[in-house]
């Protein structure tokens, strides 16, 4: 499940940063009757603060929300703090990993194309792939990091934002390409969860991308 969008883990003002709380929790409640165990959240930005300040009001954040969960018994809910697209919002891969840190339930909800956007294409490739996913590895361990999170899409991006817009797998301007990231993860023995979020053809995309899976296996 997918929490608000509206949700900002590192807004300056407590009362946002409790109803973001209270918001997760009433994702919990849906997430239970769905039977879904992963909640991904998005951290938020920076606004008038700076980086580092929105990073501990993030993690401040996070901390709490897991606690409440833990109070009310939803102790089978992972939240998942996704990477974010946009250059000024807080979540690039590092970032995430920190925040992951916080407690061992947390898992990095990993979107490559929104990594791939906010680097203005940098991240693309195996090369790319083998080196995000052995940063996943160095900061959580190979056991979390074999079970990641993710979400997987082209994305068009600009120069000076980052992320402008999904894009289909048939459309070749932009990346990332997914064949690389699935070879490398099948060789890895890894088992991930891959949400494939393409602009309107997600179950196509996803059955593209399970067949690369199987292939490289």
């Amino acid at each position: 499940i997918h929490s608000p969008y509206y949700i900002s883990l590192s807004s300056a003002e407590e009362e946002k940063r409790e109803n973001s709380i209270q918001y997760l929790v009433d994702c919990a409640k849906a997430a239970r009757l769905m039977g879904a165990d992963r909640i991904v959240v998005h951290t938020g930005s920076c606004g008038k603060i700076s980086r580092e300040e929105g990073m501990a009001l993030a993690a401040d954040t996070l901390r709490r929300a897991v606690e409440r969960l833990d109070e009310l018994g939803y102790f089978d809910i992972t939240l998942c703090p996704e990477t974010m697209g946009k250059i000024n919002q807080l979540g690039d891969l590092d970032e995430v990993l920190e925040l992951c840190t916080l407690d061992e339930r947390l898992t990095p909800c990993v979107d490559f194309g929104h990594l791939y956007a906010r680097t203005l294409g940098e991240l693309e490739g195996h090369e790319a792939c083998v080196k995000m996913l052995d940063r996943i590895k160095e900061v959580l361990g190979e056991e979390r990091a074999s079970r990641f999170h993710s979400h997987f899409s082209k994305i068009q991006f600009t120069p000076n934002g980052g992320e402008k817009m999904h894009l289909t797998f048939d459309q070749a301007d932009f990346g990332p390409d997914p064949e690389p990231l699935m070879t490398e993860v099948a060789r890895r023995g890894w088992s991930p969860t891959f949400i494939c979020e393409s602009a309107g053809t997600q179950a196509e995309d996803a059955l593209t991308m399970k067949k690369l899976y199987q292939s490289a296996l």
